[in-house]
């Protein structure tokens, strides 16, 4: 897939991107689409238990692990609402409002790192990040195991999650359980992927709209199972957004790699059930998906697309939500005496 994607942006560059429209449609689809798979894949490092599910699910949606008891890992990626939180920058600790917009976590685990900027190399790392981040959850790793340690439930779901650990509450495993179950947080079976494995599943303007994404280059950088989240590209590749879209002071990735050639690049947003995470963008200030095409066109493509071909391509990316994750709400382990009370002094 990468040589595939490498290909497909030198083809971009040199102008000559050739017209799927007038070859098969869906062969040359398959060639740089993949259908997200019915189960989750294999993690480096950690399993997919049932018992580490269910503890990563309880850590998920427990918002005793914020210091003010407010926010859990389900505050910003809300399993109800596409996996975000339909803000254009998260509420955390102290109602102070984050630097981006929250990615979805569905299907992040076919990314090749999380984060705008990546840089946490897989859903383990990327855990450990808003807990301890000051204007998220604002704890501490101490805080977290002090507060895990206290309550009976957790202690026997940890021993279970992680047989034959000495000591099985660590912050490194409270990571590894979260990722198992964000792991699960796929949704396969979309008219997409349906259409790529062979059913006639996609309209005529859907087609279209498949086409002109392909011809125009989206797929240059949004390729993949993912459809995105396997690269970094410069947030205007040919034409830069305006502040309003771009603010000044996020330097994306430069941030990160202190690179000049990572200047205002970040990684490509995967586009899988992209019509439920509105708003758009790292800044989360476009609303509109149309308004969204419009904007990548000009800016990554030196494209004005026109009317037509923006409502053709927003047709096809509505075929890319799939089969919504059904979490049923876990019942949380109940707090001692020793458990850490909530610091709501704000």
């Amino acid at each position: 897939m990468r040589r595939l994607l490498s290909t497909a942006c030198a083809i971009l560059a040199a102008g000559v991107m050739p017209a799927f429209a007038d070859t098969d449609l869906r062969a040359a689809a398959q060639d740089f689409f993949e259908p997200i798979p019915l189960s989750p894949p294999s993690l480096d490092g950690n399993i997919v238990s049932r018992t580490r599910v269910d503890l990563g699910a309880m850590l998920f949606f427990d918002p005793r692990m914020s210091r003010s008891g407010l926010f859990s890992c389900q505050s910003c990626h809300n399993v109800g609402l596409g996996g975000d939180d339909g803000l254009e920058t998260s509420v955390g600790h102290g109602w102070q409002r984050g630097p981006r917009n929250a990615p979805t976590v569905f299907n992040a685990v076919f990314n090749i790192a999380q984060f705008w900027d990546g840089r946490a190399a897989d859903l383990a790392e990327q855990a450990q990040g808003p807990v301890q981040a000051g204007v998220e959850m604002n704890n501490t790793p101490d805080r977290v195991i002090a507060t895990l340690e206290s309550m009976p439930g957790y202690v026997d779901a940890f021993a279970a999650a992680f047989p034959g650990e000495e000591m099985p509450i660590t912050f490194d495993n409270f990571a590894l359980a979260i990722e198992s179950f964000e792991a699960t947080l796929i949704t396969p079976n979309a008219r997409f992927d349906q259409f790529l494995q062979g059913a006639d599943s996609l309209t005529e303007e859907e087609l279209r709209g498949l086409a002109a994404f392909m011809d125009e280059g989206c797929v240059a950088c949004h390729a993949g199972v993912n459809l995105g989240g396997q690269e970094y590209y410069p947030f205007g590749l040919v034409e830069r957004p305006g502040a309003d879209i771009l603010p000044v002071g996020d330097r994306g990735r430069f941030a990160i790699t202190q690179t000049v050639t990572d200047d205002y690049v970040f990684r490509a947003s995967p586009l899988r059930n992209i019509e439920l995470t509105a708003p758009y963008f790292h800044s989360g200030t476009v609303w509109s998906l149309e308004e969204a095409v419009a904007v990548m066109g000009t800016a990554q493509l030196g494209a004005d697309l026109d009317e037509g071909d923006v409502s053709d391509i927003v047709a096809f990316l509505r075929t890319l939500t799939g089969e919504q994750p059904e979490v049923v709400h876990p019942i949380l382990p109940v707090r001692t005496d020793a458990t850490p009370l909530p610091e709501t002094d704000f």
